[in-house]
């Protein structure tokens, strides 16, 4: 008899790893700057439901991207790792563009992802709105079935593209259909809002008819994800789930403005078509400096606000903790009872006693950056111009292309990047320096594995 309860003790407790951990909802946005929220004090972008996430749950100020732009960004939250591991430093273009900027087609399924992890634990996977881990160019990408999920309906991907706001409506449908089965889901909630084209909805825009007609169209597009995003939480308040779903909203990167005199113009995308230009992007940074495709503060410092009642503390707002995209994966797996491979390698690590409001502002795991930057800047952008960062305890060194010029901050003192102290302490610059040649070494030369299209020409 006590061998009988001892094993049935040994499958319940499995039976809770498995898919009885909390449930998890991640809203990225696309190109949501940190100061694009009401909580943030955004002078007329309307935000309640985001901002009641803030009251009921914490608000990290410190939390960064692993890049300035989406496909990067996106492939560091899937697999924990820092995009670069993947030779994925830009966004996914048609198949001659990734191949000129020695970048693969898409990201191989066979790379540890976040969502197999889940679903190998018990978790209902679900991925709904924007992909752009490969893209819809590129008709032979693998279909998001083949990176763990069970169902999904996407754009920027290969196949049928879902219509741009049908995030939240499809998502509710298989919440439902998780919660009756008794299975905890696990949901990427990637929101189109606020990148270009801009589908705004007319009546919303009347809304905000007094601001003149590009921020009306701005103010109106934001508000239409806000209200999807409330249409989420009341659905988790009618099934009883708002205590045991942890929700996430953050975005993939900072704001993007066009040139200060930009036109208003129509524009259309492939996947997701007609719509305002970037003459409408209007998002602001809450003063960090640069914007999106940038690899300082304001293009990759953007919201985060977590919310998990009786879990995270509410009404909080975090200044000194430091958080980054690659944490999500560990942190994740370890809220869902999942023990993560030995020959897996995060980038990042659990965040979890953070998350619970106990967070340690000094982070010794170093962060690392890489993208494509034009050296010497240009007179239209003059922040972008970094190619590699690396932050490491209380120091962030940012370096052009060949690392022959670099500033340096104090991100404890210094969170807007105003002075540059790499005169004052070469000490720390040559340290930092080493930091990032050594990471260097460790990077492909070339993408690897089962990830070019048979649109690539030969030779590759």
């Amino acid at each position: 008899m006590r061998k009988l309860f001892l094993a049935l003790t040994f499958v319940c407790s499995l039976a809770f790893l498995q898919g009885k951990g909390p449930n998890i909802i991640f809203i990225f946005a696309d190109d949501w700057g940190w100061g694009d929220l009401g909580c943030h004090g955004h002078p007329y972008v309307e935000t309640p439901n985001i901002d009641r996430l803030a009251k009921e749950g914490t608000d990290f100020h410190r939390f960064t991207v692993a890049s300035g732009v989406c496909s990067p960004s996106r492939t560091a939250v899937m697999t924990g790792h820092f995009p670069a591991r993947y030779n994925i430093d830009g966004h996914f273009a048609w198949v001659p563009s990734n191949q000129k900027r020695n970048m693969p087609d898409w990201l191989d399924p066979k790379a540890p992802l976040l969502s197999r992890f889940l679903k190998k634990a018990g978790y209902a996977t679900a991925h709904y709105g924007k992909w752009h881990l490969a893209n819809d160019m590129i008709p032979d990408a693998p279909l998001l079935t083949e990176y763990g999920y069970d169902d999904y309906g996407a754009f920027n991907c290969s196949g049928p593209q879902m219509y741009v706001h049908d995030d939240v409506k499809s998502a509710i449908p298989f919440i439902e259909k998780s919660h009756a089965k008794g299975k905890s889901f696990f949901i990427n909630l990637w929101m189109h809002e606020p990148h270009t084209p801009f589908h705004v909805d007319p009546k919303l825009q009347k809304r905000f008819a007094k601001l003149g007609e590009m921020d009306a169209i701005y103010a109106a597009t934001l508000y239409h994800a806000d209200l999807r995003i409330g249409q989420l939480l009341d659905a988790l308040d009618r099934l009883n789930l708002a205590e045991d779903t942890l929700v996430i909203f953050s975005s993939d990167n900072g704001p993007a403005r066009g040139a200060p005199d930009a036109p208003l113009t129509l524009g259309y995308d492939s996947a997701t078509g007609l719509g305002y230009g970037i003459g409408a992007a209007k998002g602001i940074t809450g003063g960090r400096r640069a914007y999106k495709g940038a690899l300082l503060e304001g293009g990759i410092g953007v919201p985060f606000i977590a919310r998990w009642p009786g879990k995270i503390p509410a009404g909080k707002v975090d200044e000194t903790s430091i958080l980054s995209a690659v944490d999500l994966l560990p942190t994740f797996c370890e809220l869902a009872g999942v023990k993560l491979p030995r020959s897996y390698k995060p980038d990042g690590m659990s965040q979890v006693a953070t998350l619970k409001g106990n967070g340690n502002s000094r982070r010794t795991k170093p962060l690392y950056w890489k993208m494509g930057a034009a050296w010497p800047p240009r007179d239209s952008k003059p922040d972008h111009w970094v190619s590699y960062a690396v932050a490491s305890m209380q120091w962030k060194l940012a370096a052009n292309n060949d690392l022959s010029y670099c500033e340096l901050f104090d991100l404890e003192t210094d969170p807007m990047e105003k002075k540059d102290l790499k005169d004052e302490k070469p000490e720390v610059v040559k340290d930092l320096l080493a930091k990032i040649r050594n990471w260097q070494s460790t990077l492909p030369a070339k993408p690897t594995g089962n990830v070019f299209s048979n649109l690539r020409k030969a030779p590759r």
